[in-house]
């Protein structure tokens, strides 16, 4: 019934078929796949065993390496961590300027020091006994300062001046707790002017006793221009005073007999009588005030490295005299011998009168090359030789001289002496 209504010019009629399914080809999927698993699980396996472990030594080695690397350069790091703590602290001091409450902290600090260094200082009270216009009797005082140096055989060592001590016939040392005690001369050095005084450990009371205590000895390395040092005694002849200043010189230098010593100039205020010590910022003993040596100015505090007058000390300390010859000299430096044409040694500037130099016939000109059969280019080794002398016994000296025909070299005997 249907096909007789067509219309009579079709001559195609279509059917639309189902297409089958290819089951060859959807195994071929799901092999492929099942394999592709099988190799995933395999590589897998192989990665967990035998790879990993390779990895985790070969990453053992590398850290031990590296650790290895870092030990054996230390400086390094440590170089860099202190430029960065310095980077640090000048970021630092620029964002903080020192104000005027660092300052006082700096200042208090500094006198704490002092305060400290207080239980080694002693006041010394001479008493002099003089007379009048018209012959009365009387007694006079004298005050100054002194450091307690040394606690030999039961007693403590006491090193001042000689001007503080001049004609006593009385001493009296006052500790720093105001406790007196009776004291005697040792020795002194007539050319340093030091002089070093015993008091009796039976004469102190305990709590003095216990109060002080001997100052430690520092070195001259430690002072250069621009250090900060702390001068205790009477410097400015006020007792238990307590300067600070700094350091403005260390090239000064003074001629005695028989040595040159170099001389510390300071800022510090003083007076031309003053006595004392000076300290550095350890509590140290640096220098003697010793203002008899200021050739610059007399209101300003000079003293005398404590090193250069070890020597000196030494001898005081074992309460043996000080020998001296006599002469004001220099060294004769390669330079200088060049220059003038004299030869190599110690130059005599000067003779001291009724010295033994000048019994012995020394003059001034005259070129010292040997002493007690020591060499001397330099007046230090001259002055190392005649500390080590012994008074009252004779030395050869072999100088020098310049005559009519150049330097001729001469022979003398010279009896080494106590200066008075």
């Amino acid at each position: 019934m249907e096909d007789k209504q067509l219309p009579k010019n079709e001559f195609v009629r279509e059917q639309i078929k189902e297409k089958p399914k290819n089951y060859k080809h959807i195994w071929m999927r799901l092999c492929t796949a099942a394999l592709c698993g099988v190799v995933f699980a395999l590589a897998l396996c192989f990665t967990l065993l035998f790879l990993m472990p390779m990895l985790h030594r070969q990453w053992e080695k590398s850290v031990v390496e590296e650790v290895t690397e870092g030990t054996q350069q230390p400086v390094a790091t440590e170089e860099t961590e202190a430029t960065q703590v310095q980077e640090s602290t000048q970021i630092q001091v620029q964002k903080e300027p020192f104000s005027l409450k660092d300052y006082q902290k700096v200042q208090s600090e500094l006198y704490a020091i002092g305060n400290q260094a207080n239980h080694s200082i002693v006041t010394i009270t001479s008493v002099v006994s003089d007379t009048d216009w018209f012959n009365n009797p009387y007694e006079r005082e004298g005050q100054g300062s002194g450091a307690i140096i040394g606690d030999k055989s039961g007693k403590l060592l006491i090193l001042t001046e000689k001007k503080v001590i001049k004609n006593a016939s009385e001493i009296n040392v006052t500790f720093s707790n105001d406790v007196v005690a009776p004291a005697t001369l040792m020795k002194y050095d007539g050319n340093t002017g030091l002089a070093v005084l015993t008091v009796d450990k039976k004469d102190i009371e305990e709590s003095a006793l216990a109060s002080s205590k001997v100052i430690e000895m520092g070195s001259a390395n430690t002072v250069h221009k621009g250090s900060i040092v702390i001068a205790l005694g009477s410097p400015l002849g006020t007792n238990d005073s307590i300067l600070i200043g700094n350091i403005t010189a260390t090239n000064n230098e003074i001629s005695t007999l028989d040595s040159n010593y170099s001389v510390y100039t300071t800022d510090i205020v003083a007076n031309k009588n003053g006595s004392g010590i000076l300290i550095n910022t350890d509590g140290e003993l640096v220098g003697v005030v010793m203002q008899d040596y200021n050739t610059a100015s007399s209101s300003t505090l000079t003293a005398v490295g404590i090193s250069e007058l070890k020597p000196v000390m030494e001898l005081l300390f074992a309460d043996r005299n000080v020998p001296y010859v006599g002469v004001y000299a220099s060294t004769v430096t390669d330079k200088i011998a060049e220059k003038y044409g004299i030869p190599k040694g110690v130059y005599v500037k000067e003779v001291a009168m009724d010295s033994p130099a000048m019994d012995a016939g020394l003059q001034s000109g005259d070129v010292i090359l040997k002493i007690a059969g020591e060499e001397v280019a330099s007046v230090g080794a001259f002055s190392s030789v005649v500390l080590g002398l012994t008074p009252d016994e004779s030395y050869q000296v072999i100088i020098m001289r310049e005559g009519t025909g150049g330097y001729k070299k001469i022979s003398c005997e010279v009896k080494a002496g106590v200066l008075q």
